[in-house]
C-alpha cells in the first residue's frame, strides 16, 4: 500500500517470535495483494477494471469486509471519507509530486467518477458493481487501518498479546509490555513546522492514527493544500489541519482521521457523537492561529 510497517512484539522464546512474525508478514502480503492501488494486478484494481460493465463482480472476503466498511463511513459522514476517491487521489498525487495545480477541467472530469453511491454492494454473493465506467476504488483512507486489525488477528491466534503495530503512522497496541504496566508510549506531533513531538500517551489495547500535511502539500496562487483531500471538491483542504484519533479498532481511527481533516474543528465537534469510543484531539489554522479541541475523554498525558 506504498508504504512499510514495523512489529515489536513480546513472546514466550524467540522460535515463537518468529513463527508469529512470519505469519504477520504473510497476512501484510495478502492484503497488499488484494487492497493496493499502487499495485496493477491487485485484487481492488481488477475490480475497477469492470466498472461501466453493468456487472456484478464477485470478491474475496477481505476486499468486501473494508468495502463494506469504508461505504458505512462514507454514510454516516456525508461523504467526507469515499473509497470510490480513486480518480481524484490519483490526480493529486500527481499534483502533489510534480508541484502542478490540476486545470479546472481536469479536475471536473474526475469528480464526475466519484461518488460512495455509484459502488454497489451484495452482501449475500459477497460481489460489487461499479455503475461508472472510468471510476477507481482507494481504499487507502482505511485499507492500513485494516490491516493492522487483521495483524493482531494473527498474533492471538500465535498466543501473543502483547504487540506494536505500525503501518505508515497507523498505529495499533495490544496489551501492555510487560515492564511497562501502563502502556505503550506513544508520541503526537504538536502540529508546527519543525518541532518535535510535544504529547506522549499510554495505551493499550486500542487503536491510534494522526492525519496532518506536515510534509506533504502542495503551494498555488498563494495558497498551500494539503494533501488531505475532501472528496466531495477533488481538493487538498486548503489550510492546515492535524487530526488525531484514538479508537478500539484500526480502520476506524484510520478512516476517521479524514473524515475529521475535512470537516474541520466546528464541525467535527458535533460529528464525533456519531462513532461511540472514539476520542479526537484536532488541530486548525485556518486564519494564522493555531486552534486546538480535544473531546472530554481523550487522555491528556
Amino acid at each position: 500500500m506504498g508504504t512499510q510497517f514495523t512489529v515489536i512484539l513480546y513472546a514466550a522464546d524467540s522460535l515463537s517470535a518468529r513463527r508469529a512474525n512470519e505469519a504477520v508478514s504473510a497476512r501484510m502480503d495478502s492484503l497488499n495483494q488484494i487492497m493496493s492501488d499502487y499495485l496493477d494486478g491487485s485484487e481492488i484494481n481488477r475490480l475497477s477494471a469492470t466498472s461501466g460493465s453493468g456487472k456484478w463482480t464477485p470478491v474475496s472476503a477481505e476486499l468486501f469486509d473494508v468495502l463494506q466498511k469504508a461505504q458505512t463511513i462514507a454514510k454516516r459522514s456525508h461523504g467526507r471519507f469515499d473509497p470510490t476517491v480513486g480518480p481524484l487521489s490519483q490526480l493529486w498525487r500527481r499534483a502533489v509530486r510534480r508541484k502542478e495545480f490540476p486545470t479546472a477541467k481536469v479536475l471536473r472530469k474526475a469528480r464526475r467518477l466519484v461518488g460512495y453511491r455509484l459502488m454497489e454492494l451484495d452482501s449475500k454473493k459477497q460481489s460489487v458493481r461499479l455503475r461508472r465506467a472510468g471510476m477507481r476504488l482507494d481504499v487507502g483512507g482505511i485499507g492500513q487501518g485494516f490491516a493492522i486489525d487483521e495483524a493482531i488477528k494473527v498474533l492471538h491466534q500465535h498466543g501473543i498479546r502483547s504487540a506494536l503495530f505500525d503501518i505508515g503512522g497507523d498505529i495499533l497496541v495490544g496489551d501492555a509490555p510487560p515492564d511497562r504496566p501502563e502502556g505503550w508510549r506513544v508520541g503526537i506531533g504538536s502540529g508546527k513546522a519543525g518541532a518535535i513531538d510535544t504529547t506522549s500517551l499510554f495505551l493499550k489495547n486500542a487503536a491510534i492514527t494522526t492525519s496532518g500535511d506536515m510534509y506533504r502539500f502542495l503551494e498555488h496562487n498563494g495558497r498551500r493544500y494539503s494533501h488531505i483531500m475532501d472528496p466531495r471538491s477533488g481538493l487538498g483542504m486548503p489550510y492546515f489541519v492535524q487530526a488525531t484519533v484514538l479508537s478500539p479498532d484500526g480502520y476506524h481511527a484510520d478512516a476517521l482521521t479524514k473524515v475529521f481533516s475535512v470537516a474541520g474543528l466546528r464541525k467535527s465537534r458535533r460529528l464525533i457523537s456519531r462513532w461511540p469510543g472514539t476520542k479526537l484531539l484536532i488541530r486548525e489554522n485556518k486564519s494564522g492561529r493555531l486552534r486546538e479541541w480535544r473531546s472530554a475523554d481523550f487522555p491528556t498525558n
